[in-house]
């Protein structure tokens, strides 16, 4: 008798522990679940106006993508292709210019300007230079603003020159976006 009430013990003693380890596996599978799912949150790559805001050297193109009421449009579906002008970029210009188009009357050329410094689609560096390559050293685009933009090679870098003859060279290529993809360049085009 002692044996059955012992094995039956036994019995009861291993039901609990087996309930209770069920329970506990539960729980740990129910948290790791939940670990995955909170690991597992993507990190969205901002869009153009995001990735340019987020660095210093582009506060002067914010700025003047502020005044000329462009934010909405380059923060769009895009694609867009920006050849975006450093403040370095735009300290080379005559003094006074960049203060002049920032102005409320000025915003039609500024929106000129730089819509000049952008072309619809996503053109990552690779692919730039397979244009121009292709095209026997030189690819034109058409930018957004509609006026057009001489591409070509000079020692390896990309240089763009403007509808005046300007020109200027990507010092930063791909930076990605999630509407399409930035090249810095060191001075600023001009249309006509």
């Amino acid at each position: 008798m002692k044996l059955i009430k012992s094995l039956t013990m036994l019995s009861l003693v291993g039901a609990m522990m087996a309930s209770c380890g069920e329970k506990k596996n539960e729980e740990t599978v129910d948290t790791a679940e939940e670990l995955v799912e909170e690991a597992v949150v993507v990190e969205e790559t901002p869009n153009i106006v995001g990735v340019a805001s987020a660095n210093a050297d582009f506060s002067t193109l914010v700025a003047a993508v502020g005044a000329a009421n462009l934010v909405e449009t380059l923060s769009g579906e895009g694609p867009f292709t920006v050849f975006a002008p450093t403040n370095a970029a735009f300290d080379k210009l005559p003094a006074g210019t960049v203060e002049s188009l920032l102005k409320p009357e000025s915003k039609d050329k500024l929106t000129a300007v730089l819509t000049y410094h952008v072309v619809a689609g996503k053109f990552e560096a690779a692919a730039v230079i397979d244009a121009i390559n292709s095209n026997n050293g030189k690819f034109e685009v058409t930018t957004v603003q509609g006026g057009k933009i001489t591409l070509s090679l000079v020692g390896g870098n990309v240089v763009l020159t403007d509808a005046n003859g300007g020109t200027a060279t990507v010092v930063i290529a791909d930076v990605a976006a999630s509407n399409g993809v930035i090249h810095a360049i060191d001075s600023v085009v001009m249309p006509k």
